[in-house]
């Protein structure tokens, strides 16, 4: 389901996709067969790289034809800001494995409930462990758009695009380069929406408020500034701010009012017609994927929605923001979800507790399963924690399987894949259900304008 060259790839389109003379889709209807199927596993898979970037480019000009277009959500988010609609919280899915069919499951969700307020986004963490360059997700993606021929703005998101606090110490300006270089690379591949977590930088040990989100702040008004000179003509795109690292404690309004303060002081100095951020990330007694017992069960959270509802607020009030960003959630009780919306939570992000559907699922190859798992044990090693036991070891670091084992976990036999899909999108359905999200589809299509970006034509093609 590969293709190997650029001259299979031409034959395979022929008649299909005209890319000679401009681009054209010529005939939607097999494009949408078993074509866009091998598109998207060469966009993924392909060895030969020059027939992988063709296969991207391919795939996201042709979604952009068929109506599902990159875009930026800012325009949402300002309508929230201002308080045009309320009771909606937007599911931002990070997909670690099996990227195509996941995507397609959660674009047979969204058709199925009218969901148009949703993000596709990657961490930058993840992009490295899960083997998912900007391109190839966006490219992925795509295809399954395609294939349940979804229409539509499509928001992509690099999450937690996070700075080392211990490599910043030491070399700022290679540690801040690294992550400009990671935003180009980004915003060529699609990406219009990227959280800037510089909340590993606060420094709870100086006196004030003020002085302990000082690196915080104007670090994330340089990048902000960065952004903005890199985006597209007529995108602005979101940018999401962090004022407390997920799993530290929890967030305080007076921390908020000091990002905030010194955020604009700096970004204005920058240039007074540059757009801020859109949203902000908080603490709120949750961790990324849950906190593993022993038996490799997850502990109970105290989650604080009572520092969300406030906080979101006066994101709305005092800042325009659409509001609070809530981390490390996909692991939470079901009872929970349809809270976020009720405190008027911005936006919410999901990722392992998908992750767990997968390899949890009664479907998964229990040799493939033993596979990833010792594999884990041989290389991973130094990532485990003295008291952790195996069960707690393999929870936290099974994410770093999806990676090396990536062909053979999407070459599992059609009805694995099917199956575990199945019951994602039951998840998904349920999530977007929860969290306010059905029937979002026209709220979004009043509020986003579409802006065709063209990217950049491979040289090869």
């Amino acid at each position: 389901m590969v293709f190997e060259s650029i001259a299979n790839l031409k034959d395979a389109i022929r008649n299909i996709v005209d890319i000679e003379r401009g681009f054209k889709v010529l005939d939607p209807e097999r494009l949408r067969g078993d074509l866009i199927d091998e598109l998207a596993f060469t966009a993924a898979l392909a060895e030969h790289h020059e027939t992988r970037d063709a296969a991207r480019w391919i795939v996201i000009e042709s979604a952009n034809k068929l109506g599902l277009w990159l875009a930026s959500i800012q325009e949402l988010y300002e309508a929230r800001g201002r308080e045009e609609f309320s009771g909606v919280t937007v599911p931002a899915v990070n997909i670690r494995g099996l990227t195509y069919d996941v995507a397609r499951a959660i674009f047979r969700a969204r058709k199925k409930l009218h969901v148009g307020a949703m993000i596709f986004e990657i961490a930058k963490s993840e992009i490295g462990y899960t083997m998912q360059r900007p391109m190839e997700y966006t490219a992925v993606v795509a295809a399954a758009g395609i294939k349940e021929g979804f229409q539509g703005p499509l928001f992509m998101q690099g999450d937690h695009y996070q700075v080392k606090a211990k490599a910043y110490r030491t070399q700022p300006e290679r540690e801040i380069q690294q992550l400009k270089d990671l935003i180009d690379e980004s915003i060529a591949g699609g990406f219009f929406n990227i959280d800037l977590d510089t909340s590993t930088l606060v420094d709870l040990s100086k006196e004030t408020v003020f002085e302990q989100q000082r690196d915080n702040f104007a670090l994330a008004a340089e990048l902000c500034a960065y952004v903005r000179s890199k985006e597209p003509e007529d995108v602005s795109i979101s940018l999401g701010g962090e004022i407390g690292e997920v799993g530290g404690k929890n967030s305080t309004a007076e921390e908020l009012a000091a990002y905030m303060e010194g955020f604009f002081e700096e970004l204005g100095e920058r240039g007074p017609e540059l757009v801020g951020i859109s949203k902000m990330a908080i603490q709120t007694g949750t961790a990324h994927g849950g906190v593993p017992l022993p038996d490799g069960s997850i502990a109970e959270v105290a989650l604080d929605f009572d520092t969300l509802e406030s906080l979101s607020a006066i994101c709305r009030e005092d800042y325009g923001l659409a509001g609070a960003v809530q981390h490390g959630a996909s692991t939470l009780p079901d009872e929970l979800f349809d809270k976020f919306p009720e405190v008027e939570t911005a936006e919410i992000h999901l990722a392992t507790g998908f992750q767990n559907t997968i390899y949890d699922h009664e479907a998964f190859p229990k040799d493939l399963k033993n596979e990833i798992y010792a594999w884990i044990h041989k290389n991973l090693t130094n990532e485990r924690k003295q008291d952790q036991t195996s069960e707690q070891f393999i929870y936290k670091t099974r994410k770093k399987g999806f990676g090396p084992f990536k062909k053979k976990l999407w070459s599992m036999e059609r009805s694995i894949r099917d199956a575990i899909c199945r019951d994602l999108q039951d998840r998904f359905e349920f999530m977007f259900e929860k969290l306010g999200a059905l029937n979002t589809q026209q709220l979004v299509s009043i509020e986003v304008r579409r802006v065709d970006v063209p990217l950049k034509r491979p040289e090869c093609i």
